[in-house]
């Protein structure tokens, strides 16, 4: 993997990726079936966004060819598959600013000064800078990596551990299922509303653990309070009928998603809906902006669905219309790559 050293006095390439995640990473080997160089910059100081900070070890059920592939593999693969097309990275430096030149190139400057050049840009920056939703309960703070977590970075961890979870969407209910499955201890879920936001499959697997008692299941229910002394050893779950549960553990989850926030992409005077970006896709995923595309969670429009599987679709889409934007006199013919086989960079 290439690293920017900051004596370059400027980075030069065709695209200029803004987010080394999953779809970031595959953009590259699109573009690179097309003979297109790119430079990706990520805030992250390694590449695959999410799946590599928040989820290595978090299993995926939704990418094409993969029954199951968990994040961190997913994206060692599609390093390898973008690996032929020599990548540059600038990583751990986050975009700051985009300056048009009058030729109609583009500048990207980061935090720690360096610059970067090319006549078009992809922001593919994922939920942008994200944190997660908190619970409000008045000591939350005190149990943190004590005892309360956001994210699974190491299943091993709550191998022999009590662990509640509370959430109702992909990510608490993945976790659920992995550890009834695959851990001694008896595992726990909680969640608001009888009703849940996840894959059907994954909400009656849900319902069949519960049945065959490898799970407790709290619906209509919410953790109201938190006790212990160095760390949290109880929760108290309050239902709609008002009754309270106190459960023993060792670790509570609260999986409620992340909290977005755009960051520095908010000043690039782009179209921005509810901290996403909008593009058109009827044709290509093109800003207001000519020249800058957005690919990924980070964009918006009807019908939006924030899967990597999406995110790759629109990549690919992106890449042709980046061809035909460099190359205006050239005609795009696209490479079938069972015919013609993926043909590096010398």
């Amino acid at each position: 993997m290439q690293n920017t050293l900051h004596r370059v006095s400027m980075i030069k390439t065709d695209i200029i990726i803004i987010g080394a995640g999953p779809v970031g990473l595959f953009a590259v080997f699109e573009a690179g079936l097309m003979k297109l160089r790119c430079h990706l910059i990520d805030a992250i100081p390694f590449p695959g966004g999410q799946l590599s900070e928040i989820y290595p070890k978090k299993p995926i059920y939704d990418i094409p060819g993969f029954p199951i592939v968990l994040a961190g593999e997913l994206v060692d693969n599609l390093m390898e598959q973008a690996k032929p097309f020599k990548p540059g990275f600038t990583l751990g430096e986050q975009a700051e600013s985009i300056s048009k030149q009058e030729e109609g190139s583009f500048i990207v400057t980061t935090s720690e000064g360096t610059r970067h050049t090319a006549p078009i840009i992809f922001i593919a920056g994922g939920l942008g800078s994200f944190g997660p939703r908190k619970p409000k309960i008045y000591n939350l703070e005190k149990y943190e990596n004590k005892g309360i977590y956001y994210f699974v970075k190491e299943p091993s961890f709550y191998q022999e551990k009590k662990v509640f979870i509370s959430g109702g969407g992909d990510s608490a209910l993945d976790w659920v299922i992995y550890f009834a499955e695959r851990t001694g201890k008896s595992v726990g879920l909680v969640h608001r509303s009888e009703f849940f936001r996840a894959h059907k499959d994954s909400v009656d697997k849900i319902y069949d653990l519960r049945d065959k008692r490898k799970i407790d299941l709290y619906t209509n229910s919410e953790v109201i309070a938190l006790s212990g002394d160095d760390s949290l050893n109880s929760i108290t779950i309050k239902n709609n009928d008002g009754n309270l549960i106190n459960e023993s553990l060792d670790c509570w989850l609260p999986l409620f998603g992340l909290s977005p926030k755009l960051g520095p992409i908010a000043n690039w005077n782009l179209n921005i809906e509810k901290n996403a970006i909008e593009v058109d896709n009827t044709l290509d995923y093109q800003t207001n902006v000519p020249g800058i595309y957005a690919i990924g969670d980070i964009n918006t429009y009807s019908g939006k669905l924030k899967l990597i599987l999406c995110g790759f679709h629109e990549a690919t889409l992106a890449v042709q219309s980046a061809y035909k934007k460099i190359y205006p006199n050239k005609k795009v013919v696209l490479k079938y790559t069972t015919v013609k086989g993926v043909q590096g960079f010398d």
